[in-house]
């Protein structure tokens, strides 16, 4: 159910930026008609696919909590670990769908002129002319920057607007004893007091924990666009930066004055969140040697500079392949399109030699990342050695006072 959900969307995302092309072209406008259509497009099929993704974000949320209860876990531990893993992977398919089906499906399943393949009718969605690299980086922008944004009006509006959700039981009998407290002042038996500190902190907002923090700054929104996309959009690790500031400066500020003051509860470790953060670092190694490989230029340039000329010369030129003889258009006896083909649509020894390369290149890439991150793994140890000396002390004196106890 959820994928076809996510499939939904992303046609109607893709067919919100055809129907824009199409009419930015029909204009007329010698500048809209020109790269700029699809700009408009992809610019503004991302701000739509930011208002799915919010809207469906709220909707797998209440999803997943439901879906938790359901399963009626034994203890409490057991119920947040599953309720945790149920919302990441619900937000996960939720952020990454579109980034993913630009990264590694569009453009993939065109086909060649006379031959493009079609679904439902309609031809497949093609990159632009300088790749698809651009339109994912815009995407990962606005996606990223944008949920930011929002996440932190809300922090920062919502406490000001919204009355606490305080229990009526609880609030029928703060009520009723201010009711007597006013009574007793008015008939004179004392003088009313000032509002105690504990009431003032009933009328704040409660605290319903971290998860919500875990989950913005943690593997869906901030680690995951700074780690699985990062080579497509190298600035992400500074707006997060940016963002972690602007949030420090918030939570201070909302857990100082507006929310009321948390309980302090012992926790043994951050549950399931460390190895989600494990497996998303595993899956950024693999992701990102996939977008180098597949989705940017820098294998085939790499590969023509070694074969045909250091200097790029005719590179553009030779990424362009020729239609077949017998497709004409618009009296256009000449049509190019990019790929590695030949005249008869079949391809070139060029792209065989270029795939084995990328193929190459993801198994090399992804062994050396992981033999560093091991490396650096052993020898960086977990706990200071300076930690581990004064552990090591507490233990001592703790069997030292038990001895002395007997």
């Amino acid at each position: 159910l959820q994928l076809s959900v996510v499939m939904i969307f992303l046609v109607t995302v893709i067919m919100y930026r055809g129907i824009v092309s199409v009419v930015m072209y029909k204009t007329g406008n010698a500048v809209l008609m020109t790269q700029q259509a699809a700009n408009i497009a992809n610019i503004s099929s991302s701000m739509v696919n930011l208002i799915l993704i919010l809207v469906m974000g709220q909707v797998y949320s209440s999803l997943a909590e439901q879906l938790t209860k359901w399963e009626m876990h034994r203890t409490q531990t057991q119920y947040e670990d599953a309720f945790t893993f149920k919302v990441f992977v619900f937000q996960f398919v939720n952020f990454y769908s579109s980034p993913f089906y630009v990264a590694f499906f569009k453009g993939r399943f065109v086909g060649y002129p006379g031959h493009y393949k079609k679904l439902l009718g309609t031809r497949n969605e093609d990159c632009g002319p300088g790749g698809c690299l651009i339109e994912l980086a815009q995407q990962l922008i606005i996606i990223m920057v944008g949920k930011q944004v929002i996440n932190n009006i809300q922090e920062f509006v919502f406490p000001l607007t919204l009355p606490p959700p305080a229990p009526r039981s609880c609030r029928r009998k703060i009520k009723a004893w201010l009711q007597k407290r006013k009574l007793a002042a008015l008939r004179g038996s004392h003088v009313a007091p000032e509002s105690s500190r504990w009431e003032e902190d009933y009328e704040l907002i409660p605290c319903e924990g971290l998860f919500e923090e875990y989950l913005e700054m943690g593997p869906v929104l901030q680690f995951g666009f700074i780690t699985i996309f990062v080579a497509a959009f190298p600035l992400a690790p500074l707006f997060a930066l940016l963002n972690n500031w602007v949030e420090l400066r918030l939570d201070a500020q909302k857990f100082v004055c507006e929310y009321r003051r948390p309980v302090a509860e012992r926790a043994q470790d951050i549950g399931v969140w460390f190895n989600i953060l494990d497996a998303l670092v595993n899956i950024s190694v693999i992701i990102n040697a996939f977008l180098i490989a597949f989705t940017s230029n820098f294998l085939p340039k790499l590969l023509y500079q070694y074969t045909y000329d250091r200097n790029l010369r005719g590179y553009i030129n030779f990424t362009l392949s020729y239609a077949p003889d017998d497709y004409v258009v618009n009296n256009y006896t000449h049509c190019r399109y990019k790929d590695y083909r030949d005249q008869d649509g079949k391809h070139t020894l060029f792209y065989w030699k270029l795939l084995a390369i990328r193929l190459g290149f993801i198994i090399a890439f992804e062994h050396v990342v992981f033999f560093i991150s091991r490396m650096i793994d052993w020898l960086v140890p977990d706990v200071p050695e300076s930690l581990e000396i004064k552990m090591k002390r507490e233990r001592y004196l703790a069997k030292q006072a038990l001895a002395d106890n007997q």
